[in-house]
C-alpha cells in the first residue's frame, strides 16, 4: 500500500500531466529570473526585494501553491552580484521547500554585459500523509509522515544583456538527487535536471508606449519542450499590459503598476487550456511586489528597470 501511494505522489510530483516539470511554473518569470537563473544576481544594480504569491489552479483539491522571495545586489564591485532565493511549493500532501545562494560576475563591453552564475542550496521534501482525509482513518499506511533528507544541490547560468535586450541559459540543479529512500524504483523517485532559456527586448512605439515580448523555454529529459510567450505593453511608464501563452497548457493576460520607478505591483491570470485540468479548476493567480532601494552610482531615478 506504501509503494502504491509512493507512485502516486511522484505521479504528482513529476507530472499533474505525463508531461510536465517537476519545478514550479511562473508566469511572472521575466521580474522573478533570479529564481531560475543565478547569473542575474546583481544585474538590475540594486538592492532588489521581490515577494512572489502563485495559486494555481484555484478550486481544484490540493491544487499547486507556490511563494518564493529573493533578495540580491551587487557586492564588493559593481561587477559581483550576490542574492538569497527562498521557495515554498506545495502540491497535495507535498511540501518541497528550498534555499539557494546566488553568485554572479559580469565583464562589461562597450554597450553590453556577459554574466556567469552560481548557485548553491538545499531542497527539503515533506510529504504529509497525515493530512490526508482517510475513509479509514486506522489505515497504517497513511501513519507516517514521509520526509527527505536536506538535499545539497548547486546550478549554473549564463545572462547578456544590453540597456533594451536579454538572453539568458541555466541550469538551476545540476544534481538529481533521490527524493526519498524507499524500496520504490529510485529512478522514479529521482528529480529530473532542468534546462531553461530566456530571452527578451523591449522597443519604443512612441513617447508614451513601449512593448516587451519575452520568452521562457523549459527542456527536461524525456518530456516536450515547453515554451512561454509573452508580450506586454507599457504606458507612460507607470502601467504594463499584456497576453501570455504557454504551450500546450494555458493562456492568459498580465497587469502591472509601477508604483514608482522603485515599486513594481504586479498580477498574472492563467487559464489552463487542456481536458485534464480545465474543466476542474478556475485558473490561476499570481501576485508579485518588487521593491528597489537604491541603484550604484545613480543619483536620480528616472524610470523603472524593465528586466
Amino acid at each position: 500500500m506504501k509503494k502504491i501511494y509512493i507512485l502516486l505522489l511522484v505521479f504528482l510530483i513529476s507530472s499533474v500531466e505525463i508531461f510536465a516539470q517537476q519545478d514550479p511554473m511562473f508566469t511572472h518569470y521575466m521580474d522573478n529570473t533570479i529564481a531560475i537563473n543565478p547569473a542575474y544576481a546583481g544585474s538590475r544594480d540594486a538592492l532588489t526585494i521581490l515577494a512572489l504569491h502563485r495559486s494555481q489552479w484555484v478550486g481544484f483539491d490540493g491544487a499547486p501553491i507556490t511563494q518564493t522571495l529573493t533578495v540580491h545586489s551587487p557586492v564588493f564591485s559593481p561587477n559581483t552580484g550576490l542574492g538569497v532565493s527562498i521557495l515554498n511549493d506545495k502540491i497535495g500532501p507535498v511540501n518541497n521547500t528550498s534555499m539557494y545562494v546566488d553568485f554572479s560576475y559580469r565583464i562589461k563591453f562597450d554597450h553590453s554585459y556577459l554574466a556567469f552564475g552560481l548557485k548553491s542550496g538545499v531542497n527539503l521534501m515533506k510529504v504529509g500523509l497525515q493530512d490526508i482525509d482517510l475513509i479509514d482513518p486506522s489505515d497504517p499506511a497513511y501513519s507516517l509522515d514521509y520526509q527527505s533528507a536536506f538535499m545539497p544541490n548547486f546550478g549554473a547560468g549564463m545572462y547578456y544583456y544590453t540597456d533594451r535586450f536579454y538572453l539568458g541559459l541555466s541550469v538551476p540543479k545540476i544534481l538529481q538527487n533521490n527524493l526519498f529512500n524507499s524500496t520504490v524504483d529510485q529512478d522514479l523517485l529521482q528529480a529530473v535536471r532542468h534546462y531553461f532559456f530566456i530571452a527578451g527586448a523591449y522597443f519604443n512605439l512612441s513617447d508614451n508606449l513601449k512593448f516587451k515580448p519575452t520568452t521562457f523555454v523549459k527542456v527536461v529529459p524525456a518530456a516536450p519542450v515547453e515554451m512561454d510567450l509573452t508580450g506586454t505593453f507599457i504606458y507612460q511608464d507607470k502601467i504594463m499590459a499584456g497576453l501570455m501563452y504557454r504551450t500546450g497548457d494555458a493562456a492568459g493576460v498580465l497587469l502591472g503598476v509601477y508604483l514608482t520607478p522603485q515599486i513594481t505591483l504586479g498580477y498574472s491570470f492563467d487559464w489552463s487550456m487542456t481536458n485534464t485540468t480545465g474543466v476542474y479548476n478556475g485558473g490561476s493567480h499570481e501576485v508579485l511586489l518588487r521593491y528597489d532601494f537604491f541603484f550604484i552610482q545613480q543619483k536620480k531615478i528616472r524610470s523603472p528597470r524593465y528586466f
